[in-house]
């Protein structure tokens, strides 16, 4: 089975807020694009969702095919499978519900059409387990909103083939994605897990009263969030290092750091500590809504995706002569 083909219309299977977000995407990178989902009013929801973001998308750069006149939808799962050279699912984290529609998508989806799930709780080796061509579903899981977060974890499931794994990182990196390959299958995935890693520590920190809520986000904030969106922990550890680099942090600068792993807890999410929780943060939003804290945090991370292009196409300084 070969799975090469060119992409030229995408399958939005689940419309909710992730789903609606890879639509926007799809439309801006030029794709035709067919969406479903049974829910009431979807398709109205959807298409509001598109013209409101269309505007943030359009600050990073469009295809010049994109339009949001593209945008097909059915309530036919199948009828949206059916002619897909690629399908994107997002639909509820239920895993009898993913099986049952993984296994419908296979029948009515081309053969050499991929088919990728949004999944970041269940595995594809769950998902696909129904299906009669298990070797072309993978994971395809975004970071939250997906039309601007660049990250895309590509994971396979048991019965995956590697080809499968691999053209759909080829696909997401040559639509503007930063794909990584998930070698194993974890609970969670890779990115989830780091966020839960580091919300753990700060929930403690929160429950042994060490700092509030607002103090909690402004360190999480103005380091390590600001370097992080920069470059990964591992280059700069290796910046840390001085003039040794990365094995000089290791064998004399870790030490602090895992000195700390010790002292780490594992807080249980008490009704009292989730209301702490709650009310600062609540605090923090002040009279912002939701709606505005979200164009807040897509205006800066526009900011910051439109920065590292800009670096990362820039040629590189010249070597300076020194001389004979």
């Amino acid at each position: 089975m070969s799975l090469s083909k060119p992409v030229r219309r995408v399958a939005i299977v689940g419309t909710g807020v992730i789903g609606a977000s890879w639509a926007t995407f799809y439309l801006a990178r030029g794709f035709d694009v067919i969406a479903t989902d049974p829910a009431p009013n979807a398709e109205a929801n959807l298409r509001h969702y598109v013209d409101t973001a269309w505007p943030a998308l359009a600050t990073l750069g469009v295809s010049p095919k994109a339009s949001p006149e593209h945008l097909w939808f059915t309530a036919d799962v199948r009828q949206a499978s059916a002619d897909a050279d690629f399908v994107q699912e997002s639909a509820p984290e239920q895993s009898e519900l993913k099986i049952e529609l993984f296994a419908e998508m296979d029948r009515a989806a081309p053969p050499d059409s991929i088919i990728a799930s949004s999944s970041a709780g269940l595995t594809m080796s769950v998902m696909q387990s129904a299906c009669e061509r298990p070797e072309r579903c993978v994971i395809g899981h975004p970071l939250n909103p997906p039309h601007i977060i660049p990250l895309v974890e590509v994971a396979g499931g048991a019965k995956t083939s590697p080809e499968a794994v691999q053209q759909a990182i080829s696909f997401y990196a040559s639509i503007g994605k930063e794909p990584i390959h998930i070698r194993k299958e974890v609970a969670g995935h890779v990115a989830n897990r780091l966020q839960a890693a580091l919300y753990r520590e700060v929930a403690n920190l929160i429950d042994q009263d060490v700092v509030d809520v607002a103090a909690a986000d402004s360190a999480v904030c103005w380091e390590p969030g600001l370097s992080w969106g920069v470059m990964g922990p591992n280059l700069l550890f290796h910046l840390g290092g001085g003039t040794g680099g990365i094995s000089h942090f290791m064998e004399d600068l870790a030490g602090p750091m895992t000195g700390c792993w010790k002292d780490l807890c594992n807080p249980e999410l008490t009704p009292k500590l989730k209301q702490t929780i709650i009310d600062g943060t609540l605090q923090q939003a002040g009279d912002r809504s939701l709606a505005q804290l979200a164009r807040e945090r897509d205006e800066m991370l526009l900011g910051l995706i439109r920065l590292r292009r800009k670096l990362a196409k820039a040629p590189p300084a010249p070597k300076k002569h020194r001389g004979p």
